[in-house]
């Protein structure tokens, strides 16, 4: 996935309070599109130290944090250990040059991951394989920022874009709002967040 290296360096400090808040309004916000869950598996994709996941233990009979970053699973492992947590698991795995494995859930949440990733469209097809049938893949993101400028990042996704996208590959009753608005929380910017919720 991309700007691994980068999650590397940072691993360590990466759960800053603004990072924390976040992490909330995006569990939040997945939150509201949980139904009959509890006895339901999730993969927290693009994880990074855990801490939108993390917010959702309970929500879930288990969740399985993956991200490519092993300095960033490390930092998993170590909240998982740290309280005890009987329902989590973690894997190191990059879904853009990894064979799928024999990877199954039955929700699939990704939290500002989207952005970071070059091929859009290969993976949330990949992720449609990994989801069992009627399963959900839930997607916080930034809404399309026309002020950022990167050639490391996304700037932003068009909901009705990253729709139609969705429909080619064959997820289905899809949906999507525009759930948070911050000042300055995409690389200095203010913007706001979409949830998107489609289902194999």
């Amino acid at each position: 996935m991309g700007n691994t290296d980068k999650f590397e360096m940072i691993a360590n400090i990466y759960d800053t309070p603004e990072r924390i808040q976040i992490a909330k309004v995006s569990s939040d916000a997945i939150r509201e599109y949980l139904i009959d869950t509890k006895s339901k598996n999730a993969i927290d994709f693009g994880c990074g130290t855990g801490l939108v996941g993390m917010n959702l233990l309970n929500d879930f009979n288990s969740v399985l944090f993956l991200d490519t970053s092993p300095n960033m699973v490390n930092q998993i492992k170590q909240k998982i250990s740290d309280f005890n947590i009987q329902n989590a698991d973690t894997l190191c795995f990059d879904f853009e040059t990894e064979g799928l494995s024999d990877l199954r859930a039955d929700y699939i949440f990704m939290a500002q991951v989207l952005l970071h990733i070059d091929d859009v469209e290969f993976v949330l097809s990949r992720l449609f394989d990994v989801l069992n049938e009627g399963g959900h893949l839930l997607i916080v993101d930034f809404n399309k920022n026309e002020n950022i400028v990167s050639d490391i990042v996304h700037n932003g996704f068009h909901q009705e874009e990253l729709t139609d996208i969705m429909k080619k590959i064959g997820y289905g009753h899809i949906q999507s709002k525009t759930c948070y608005t911050g000042s300055k929380i995409f690389m200095g910017q203010d913007a706001s967040m979409f949830i998107l919720d489609a289902q194999k």
